[in-house]
């Protein structure tokens, strides 16, 4: 391929692993440069009801009251991911599940196709251009606020994450409270710098002590 490069990466489109689903469904597609910030800003918006701020002049706004938006509330989402935005993907559906309780999870993984197409550095060679076709790990993840058939392969029921979570909270307490890392040994403080400063010592007496033979003079003088 040293005669060969890359003009462009074309990704067949997929079908969605979900059928039945309203039309008005978001789809969230997670590329590798993604943001996580904008696209929870945007998944947030579509299923996270906002309190609204409380009336200062006689209002009739109250805070704790949802937000009227101009789009309703979605009872689904889906996040979408292929290759190396597989992990960007979970990583907002876990973050969109503990802001908002209660959310019905279904998991989908398959093969996308991804076609590659190389151009001749030199088309007067006569070399023809080339099509490489490979197969990528994709993530489906639906996202639901109604109850789903808990049957299906992939489904994940709301709160089953607390115990993983509440592990991680008291390992990262305990950590805090010791001051230092889980299952990190502190090292031994006055018994090692002692340790180390009394052999020191004893090597700087040793060269300073005289042997019980005299020292020999010179020869050539008495």
């Amino acid at each position: 391929m040293e005669n060969y490069s890359k003009a462009r990466t074309v990704e067949q489109p997929c079908v969605c692993p979900f059928p039945g689903l309203p039309p008005d469904t978001p789809e969230v597609r997670v590329k590798d440069g993604s943001k996580i910030r904008n696209l929870l800003r945007y998944a947030l918006s579509r299923v996270e009801a906002k309190p609204r701020p409380a009336a200062e002049d006689g209002g009739v706004a109250a805070l704790g009251q949802p937000e009227a938006a101009g789009r309703p509330l979605c009872q689904h989402i889906v996040f979408t991911a292929t290759g190396k935005g597989v992990s960007k993907a979970v990583t907002c559906v876990e973050i969109v599940k503990r802001r908002v309780k209660g959310l019905h999870q279904l998991t989908r993984l398959l093969f996308s196709r991804v076609d590659e197409v190389w151009e001749p550095l030199e088309p007067a060679a006569g070399l023809d251009s080339l099509t490489v076709s490979r197969n990528v790990p994709a993530i489906w993840i639906l996202l639901c606020r109604e109850p789903l058939d808990a049957s299906q392969h992939g489904y994940q029921a709301p709160g089953c994450y607390d115990a993983l979570w509440a592990q991680a909270a008291s390992r990262e307490e305990a950590g805090g409270l010791s001051g230092q890392r889980p299952g990190h040994k502190r090292k031994k403080g006055g018994g090692g710098g002692g340790g180390r400063g009394g052999g020191g010592g004893g090597r700087g007496r040793g060269l300073g002590r005289q042997t019980g033979r005299p020292r020999e003079p010179p020869k050539g003088q008495s």
